[in-house]
């Protein structure tokens, strides 16, 4: 393939990314932001020579394999140098000394190379910068965003990539834009920010959450509407069909062993004094309640208590059904990996976390491939590998919950992609499955959860 089998859409954003030197292309999952991005490079490198070396900031696999593979794959591109800045800190700085056109590190090292290797940016050895995941740069407070920020000044060209540029809402989009114009357009503060667009919602000073203000929206679109590009994957893709399947679980006697436990837990996190929902206690509260679920929990030491097999038997059935076709299975928790892994030993079970393992999924030699959805959620293509997938514990995060099933759900895709969701009946697994069907983008969904437990059991 080359430049000519590019879609039009396609071209459309390399243009956009000549066209501006701040620029965020806000494309939805399989409209190929990587290769516009690097048929972007390719021309302002070998044809209008504005561009020497780029620094690519993306999610660890992502760096190991997506910007290589991309170049390899497109006849156009195979000209251009990568050099991974990946692995020990020696291994690092040797790449960082490689003659190349780009440069892929993942975002963890981002303070890293600030700290030791800052010159670069100040002699602008780096003269463009992609931000491969815009939204893991969506907290101020957080270390990769503000030494970022930091070099942000000495940037000629900067180009934000995601799919999902507000994941719990508009909130965090002030961070993302900071980093492609320097607050030219949302401003330069983000108490003034949220000042202006969004309402507080808490008790005292604790805040829940920001609501944006009505037309507020639309003001925020409109300010940032010249730098941003936005697609919809449904108004240019033609994706295979896909089919969600919820397979509930009766606990049968374990679900008043369920009932009592969730008693107990409401009652060790709150009190009648103190009803007061935190981000930390929702999470506490909705973790020990979906390992329940699962078949296991942790105590205080990080020892796993197994509870029963129901999720376990139900995936039986799936694997039996699916009749030898390879499942992608998303697990919540670290004891649920190994139980599937020891319960299945009779199959290829294999945890998707190498470039090999990866490659085996894709020529279809894995029957489970096994995987956290945060681990896999940016940028890999497992399209070819299989056509299910298996949500053995679920997600509140409306984000990784997306980004996760796109995997499959793709470009590339020549099957209808079946989703299995096991739900065990009565748990809060009920809910997950509802707010992600909502499209929730906040925590809502988690805080209505929990206060509705407060107010049975308080």
């Amino acid at each position: 393939m080359n430049e000519t089998n590019l879609h039009g859409y396609q071209r459309a954003a390399v243009e956009h990314i000549i066209k501006n030197p701040y620029s965020a292309l806000l494309l939805d999952m399989g409209l190929g932001k990587t290769v516009s991005t690097l048929t972007a490079i390719n021309r302002l490198i070998n044809y209008s020579f504005e561009v020497t070396k780029v620094l690519v900031i993306a999610p660890l696999r992502v760096a190991e394999h997506t910007w290589a593979e991309e170049c390899d794959k497109w006849e156009h591109l195979k000209g251009l140098k990568i050099s991974k800045v990946l692995g020990s800190e020696k291994k690092r700085s040797e790449a960082l000394s490689t003659q190349a056109d780009i440069y892929v590190i993942n975002r963890e090292n981002v303070a890293w190379l600030v700290a030791t290797h800052g010159y670069l940016f100040h002699n602008h050895f780096f003269d463009m910068v992609v931000i491969d995941e815009l939204s893991s740069f969506k907290s101020s407070k957080s270390t990769r965003w503000k030494a970022l920020k930091a070099v942000r000044p000495f940037l000629g060209r900067v180009v934000g990539l995601t799919g999902t540029p507000a994941p719990n809402g508009y909130i965090d989009l002030w961070a993302q834009m900071y980093l492609i114009d320097m607050g030219d357009r949302l401003g330069k503060f983000i108490t003034r920010y949220r000042e202006t667009y969004f309402s507080s919602i808490g008790r005292g000073n604790v805040v829940f959450r920001y609501d944006l203000r009505p037309e507020a929206q639309n003001k925020i679109n409109s300010l940032i509407s010249d730098i941003c590009i936005s697609m919809k994957a449904e108004d240019y893709l033609q994706l295979p069909k896909r089919l969600d399947y919820f397979n509930k679980i009766d606990l049968g006697k374990f679900k008043k062993d369920y009932n009592k436990f969730e008693r107990d837990c409401v009652l060790e996190l709150f009190t009648e004094e103190d009803e007061t929902i935190t981000a930390a206690s929702a999470a506490a509260l909705s973790n020990k309640l979906l390992q329940f679920s699962g078949g296991a929990i942790y105590d205080e030491d990080h020892n796993t208590h197994v509870i029963h097999t129901k999720k376990l038997e139900a995936l039986e059935d799936v694997v039996e059904a699916a009749n030898g076709q390879p499942i992608l299975l998303f697990y919540a928790f670290k004891h649920e990996e190994s139980r599937i892994i020891e319960h299945f030993k009779n199959l290829r079970v294999v945890k998707l976390d190498t470039p090999e393992t990866i490659k085996a999924w894709n020529k279809g030699e894995i029957d489970i491939a096994i995987a956290h959805p945060a681990s896999v959620g940016h940028g890999l293509n497992l399209q070819h590998g299989g056509n299910i997938i298996v949500w053995y514990g679920l997600t509140w995060s409306l984000e990784l919950y997306q980004q996760a099933n796109a995997r499959l759900h793709r470009q590339g895709q020549s099957k209808p992609v079946k989703i299995y969701h096991l739900i065990s009946e009565g748990t809060i697994d009920e809910e997950i499955v509802k707010a992600l069907s909502n499209k929730d983008k906040t925590q809502n969904g988690l805080m209505q959860a929990v206060k509705a437990r407060i107010n049975k059991y308080l």
